[in-house]
């Protein structure tokens, strides 16, 4: 689980090897990839129904907007459809009356949820620096 690896991690952060140039110019859908995955996972919608769905497992749409609580039903609707569309969630529609719509992590969707554990990490291991800059900042 996210939330569980993040919080239970003591361990370092691997040490980070310096970035080496290409020999050739980048393949322009991969830089189109990294983009596109970075403008719609940045935002705080789709990480927040990645660690829902990372401790929640299977969720109705529902329990999801439940979960969120401040998302509204249309944003919830476009970010999942985007993250279907991306591959990160599947979506199961139960043939009921009404219908019964369920939400999982598949697992590029899980693999890109362990990849913001760093960043949790970072953010445990920096934040009273940071939290101390900020303080500097808003005193000037």
């Amino acid at each position: 689980m996210i939330r569980t690896e993040r919080r239970a991690s003591k361990e370092p952060a691997p040490d980070v090897a310096p970035r080496e140039e290409p020999s050739a110019a980048p393949d322009p859908r991969v830089e189109a990839l990294v983009n596109d995955l970075i403008g719609a996972v940045a935002d705080k919608w789709t990480l927040l129904i990645l660690e829902e769905l990372d401790t929640g497992g299977t969720l109705r749409f529902t329990e999801l907007s439940r979960r969120i609580g401040t998302i509204s039903q249309k944003m919830l609707t476009q970010t999942l459809r985007a993250m279907e569309r991306d591959g990160l969630v599947t979506r199961t529609v139960h043939p009921v009356v009404p219908p019964h719509v369920d939400y999982r992590l598949t697992e590029l969707g899980t693999s890109l949820g362990a990849a913001f554990c760093g960043v949790w990490i970072w953010a445990e291991r920096n934040l009273e620096t940071v939290e101390a800059a900020r303080q500097r900042f808003d005193r000037r």
